[in-house]
């Protein structure tokens, strides 16, 4: 059980921490200050040193040059000291090192910078005006060489950049200096804020200290309703709570935990007195797996999850129960405790074994239909594979029956034949519809992104090709790519805009739409509209089933297994179809499939 102390240990470390923090920041802010101002001062003595550097580098530069001017004149006037000749021919070859050491040091000032790029470009004008004169000079050419040398001096004047270097630095020294002595007054300033701030935290840290005492005595009193209002909620709770000791004796049960395992009860909570939890429920806690369970919570700290257990409880009734259970440990250092709650989960174990019977019941079912979907299947096709042989033989021997008559037949025993070798036609293109209607119900479907859109196009070009001679206006949306079988769902296709054709025949101009919408749930829905002869509501059910047509043959032919072919392979897909329409005014027919996040995928990719 967690104890009163926990809190007076939380107050003993925060003024602990309070006094910690109090002498940190007397002790270290002046420090920091004094650390800082000398940084500071550190920083100005390096900028004044820095600043002469740079003025002494400025005058190196153009000594230098100078100087190389001033031995190349003497040579020029005709001096031969090997000396000056030396001087003369070095060329300022020390001043481009010079010149990137002084950028160097004055990358942080944009101004500097600027004139130490027009005095390089001046030196090196020169220096380039020099080596003329000196190649000049060696050709025997005095004249043209102290021409050279002129042009220097009056082309690439340097003395007003040298100036204005030095003025920049001075003046950049000067504001330094003027920085310097803020700082030093703001770091005065900062040290009588700091020796105000040490007073007032001290006090601060008195009086917070004082009035702790007066607060502490409130929070036991806080703490002490916050623990009975705690066990109000503990014993409220319906589900069973109990807190065990290292010996598995009870430290505090709730009514709930006391009314399922028959403990007494005082004034409507249990008792808190401690039992062996083994004496519990007259046995219902006697399982010797669960009690190694718990000893293994206390003493190796493993958490007990779910634990289930048939218990018979005070009652007499068995109770399917789940047991969890933890290690709390005590602020006080003392034994860990076990907090163990249980859970009555015989109502769901019923209603499981309930659902396995049912699935099991429901497994058998699924098992006899799939055999009876085997036998239909196998009938199908046998009964269609035992109809062609005689309906070769009915073809064979009328059209033998034809020649034998020969012209001996009158035109109602021609017309006769004609009749019967239609009908066998007919018959044998109704087994073929009903084989392709089998096999589409069993083949295995073979997923992969399709292109709607050139599956459209494909179907389009067929039907175009069977209309010659009808004008057919197509208006045809962008559709998307989706996942499925690509030949079933050009079988869709192809029976979708054959249909929208054949049922337009009727009609001067055909007009035959096709589109996409995203449905409700986020799937595709795909509309094909046309403006032809439509169908009566009333008879829609038998649109979809097998050989059932909604027109006379005569009228416009086929075997009424197209739609029945599609509506099989958008339901095998996932989807569902239907349509609508008015007799005379055309038809829309709708059919939805699943959208997925891979056909997402490649349909961002083809755009």
């Amino acid at each position: 059980m967690i104890r009163r102390g926990m809190k007076d240990s939380v107050v003993l470390r925060w003024r602990v921490g309070g006094l910690l923090l109090a002498v940190l920041v007397i002790v270290a802010l002046p420090y920091a200050v004094t650390r800082s101002g000398a940084r500071d001062a550190l920083k100005a003595g390096e900028q004044v040193t820095r600043s002469s550097e740079v003025k002494s580098l400025t005058y190196q530069i153009a000594y230098e040059t100078r100087d190389s001017e001033a031995a190349l004149y003497r040579m020029l006037n005709g001096d031969t000291d090997p000396l000056i000749q030396a001087r003369a021919e070095q060329t300022g070859k020390n001043v481009p090192a010079l010149l990137g050491k002084l950028r160097e040091m004055t990358r942080e000032n944009p101004d500097q910078q600027v004139l130490i790029g027009a005095l390089g470009a001046r030196v090196d004008g020169r220096l380039e005006r020099m080596q003329q004169a000196m190649l000049q000079h060696k050709k025997g050419d005095n004249v043209a060489a102290n021409q050279a040398m002129r042009d220097a001096g009056i082309l690439f004047k340097m003395d007003d950049v040298v100036e204005g270097i030095v003025r920049n630095e001075d003046a950049t020294l000067l504001s330094r200096r003027t920085e310097a002595h803020r700082q030093s007054l703001n770091s005065s300033l900062v040290l009588g804020i700091t020796a105000v701030a040490q007073i007032v935290l001290l006090a601060i840290v008195v009086i917070v200290s004082e009035r702790q005492i007066g607060r502490r005595l409130q929070a036991e009193v806080r703490e002490s309703l916050a623990i009975k209002r705690s066990q109000l909620i503990v014993q409220a709770v319906r589900e069973p709570i109990a807190l065990l000791d290292a010996n598995l004796h009870t430290l505090l049960v709730n009514a709930a935990f006391g009314e399922l395992y028959g403990l007494p009860y005082s004034q409507g909570h249990a008792q808190t007195q401690s039992l062996p939890l083994a004496e519990l429920g007259y046995g219902a806690w006697s399982d010797s797996a669960l009690i190694q369970r718990l000893n293994d919570v206390l003493l190796l700290d493993r958490e007990l999850w779910d634990y289930e257990l048939i218990q018979r409880t005070v009652d007499g009734i068995d109770r399917h129960v789940v047991i969890n259970a933890r290690r709390l440990a005590q602020d006080d250092s003392g034994d860990p405790v076990l907090l163990l709650t249980v859970s009555d989960i015989t109502a769901r174990a019923l209603v499981e074994h309930q659902v396995k019977e049912l699935n099991r019941q429901l497994e058998g079912k699924v098992q006899q239909v799939s055999d009876v979907n085997r036998e239909l299947e196998a009938f199908s096709y046998s009964v269609s594979h035992d109809l062609r042989a005689p309906l070769r033989h009915i073809a064979g021997f009328t059209d033998k029956l034809e020649r034998h008559l020969n012209e001996q037949a009158d035109e109602s025993s021609r017309h006769y034949l004609q009749v019967i070798s239609d009908a066998a036609h007919r018959m044998a293109l109704l087994i073929d519809d009903l084989l392709v209607f089998s096999r589409l119900g069993r083949g295995a479907l073979r997923l992969q992104p399709v292109d709607m859109r050139a599956l459209v196009d494909e179907a389009r070009v067929l039907v175009e090709a069977e209309a010659q001679d009808r004008q057919l206006l197509w208006h045809i949306e962008p559709l998307p790519i989706v996942i499925g079988d690509e030949n079933m769902l050009r079988t869709v296709w192809q029976n979708m805009l054959g249909n929208a054709v054949k049922y337009t025949g009727q009609r001067e101009v055909a007009r035959i739409e096709v589109r996409m919408v995203r449905g409700n749930e986020g799937e595709y829905e795909f509309i094909v509209a046309d403006n032809g002869a439509g169908f009566d509501m009333q008879y829609a059910d038998k649109l979809f089933g097998v050989f059932q047509r909604l027109h006379r043959a005569s009228q416009f032919p086929g075997n009424g297994i197209g739609l029945a072919n599609v509506q099989r392979i958008i339901t095998r897909h996932g989807g569902r179809i239907w349509a609508h329409a008015e007799l005379g005014m055309g038809a829309r027919f709708h059919f939805t499939l699943p959208a997925s996040d891979l056909a997402e995928t490649f349909a961002q990719e083809r755009s």
